[in-house]
């Protein structure tokens, strides 16, 4: 008599979706960061493989070692057990101004009820040019002459999309000139900017922000899928 042995496969579409994306946290340690002000270091720390950053030991940025990255695509969780405010620089490199530390392009996030001008917006940390406004539920278009278009999005992410103390999870889209923020799968905000490309920040480093004394803001899952491989 024979036996039949029947073996099930099953394809997870999530395992699917992160094909090309490589992890950029090893949930142990900060290896491959660098904390900017280096006086700040104690602010962060990892806790139970996740990035924790703790507003009242230091204000600043959690900086990937990596300042020449161009077309990516960035997905992380993220979470603010109270109130804070805090964000994701992409592109970011020193000013040259001396204004601030960093010139970036920086997707804000905040606590639920921190007000759609930062939680799902886009931000411009660009000193010695424009800086946008870009809120939560916005389309930018700058043009040549940097005009800022904005239009409404379509069924744009909103709060009652967002946990207010557990995790949410962004995905941010950036291809030459367009930029895309989504927060649990729903497009927050956008900009597509034509200025000349010598106004434009090129290339540079991913970076995490602690904004505010008296906040706690967690990160997991960051993976990165380095599109400048596949893109002309």
């Amino acid at each position: 008599m024979r036996t039949k042995i029947v073996i099930f496969f099953s394809l997870c579409a999530a395992c699917l979706a992160e094909e090309g994306f490589t992890s950029l946290f090893n949930n142990k340690n900060l290896d491959g960061w660098t904390v900017h002000p280096a006086r700040t270091v104690d602010a962060w720390s990892v806790q139970n493989g996740t990035i924790v950053g703790n507003g009242d030991l230091g204000k600043g940025y959690l900086v990937y070692n990596d300042d020449q990255l161009r077309n990516f695509e960035l997905k992380l969780s993220y979470r603010f057990p109270g109130k804070g405010n805090s964000g994701i620089s992409i592109r970011q490199r020193p000013d040259p101004t001396g204004k601030r530390a960093f010139q970036s392009y920086h997707a804000d996030l905040g606590h639920v009820g921190i007000g759609k001008k930062i939680l799902g917006a886009w931000d411009f940390h660009t000193p010695g040019r424009r800086e946008h406004a870009c809120f939560r539920g916005d389309s930018l278009v700058i043009d040549p002459q940097d005009k800022p278009t904005i239009t409404p999005l379509v069924d744009p992410v909103t709060t009652q999309d967002i946990d207010a103390t557990g995790w949410n999870h962004v995905h941010i889209i950036v291809k030459d000139n367009r930029f895309q923020f989504f927060i649990n799968g729903k497009l927050a905000s956008e900009f597509t900017e034509h200025l000349p490309k010598a106004r434009r920040l090129s290339r540079g480093a991913i970076a995490l922000q602690l904004h505010d004394p008296g906040m706690i803001v967690a990160f997991k899952e960051l993976r990165l899928k380095n599109t400048d491989r596949t893109t002309p």
